[in-house]
């Protein structure tokens, strides 16, 4: 499936659709270049989640935290991560995924350590404030966008 956004906040309101299906386990693996809009998409899945929109890039701190009543969101950032030693020290294996969700920035660097079931959202960016977002996840969200 794919969406056109002409704006950061059409981004963010597609992925509160997005947001409001989402279900303890569920991981989202972005894929898409610097500038792209990973860190705007979560932010509009944290809206939906009912998280808030505290959300910022965890280039430096490689995961940020958002804890709501239900469920928390782990948002990482693997660009720097180049191995499975460099996943593991990040305690990537240690959170709680089966009951919580996660999105990954730059998930392509740990592809082979990904579910099969991972939502992948691949960002384009196709002008300065548009982007294709192509969803693949199996057709659950399909009616999320129609």
């Amino acid at each position: 499936m794919k969406i056109i956004t002409n704006s950061p906040q059409d981004t963010i309101s597609a992925a509160k659709k997005l947001g409001r299906l989402l279900r303890a386990g569920d991981i989202i693996a972005y894929k898409g270049g610097l500038g792209a809009g990973k860190t705007t998409f979560t932010r509009g899945i944290a809206l939906g989640m009912g998280l808030g929109d505290s959300v910022s890039s965890p280039t430096f701190a490689l995961v940020n935290e958002y804890h709501g009543d239900k469920l928390t969101l782990y948002h990482f950032d693997m660009y720097r991560i180049q191995s499975e030693g460099d996943l593991e020290s990040t305690g990537f294996y240690d959170y709680p995924f089966e009951e919580n969700v996660a999105a990954v920035e730059w998930s392509e660097n740990i592809a082979e350590f990904l579910p099969k079931s991972a939502i992948y959202i691949t960002i384009n960016s196709v002008g300065e404030n548009s982007r294709e977002i192509t969803v693949e996840d199996g057709g659950r969200f399909a009616d999320a966008w129609d």
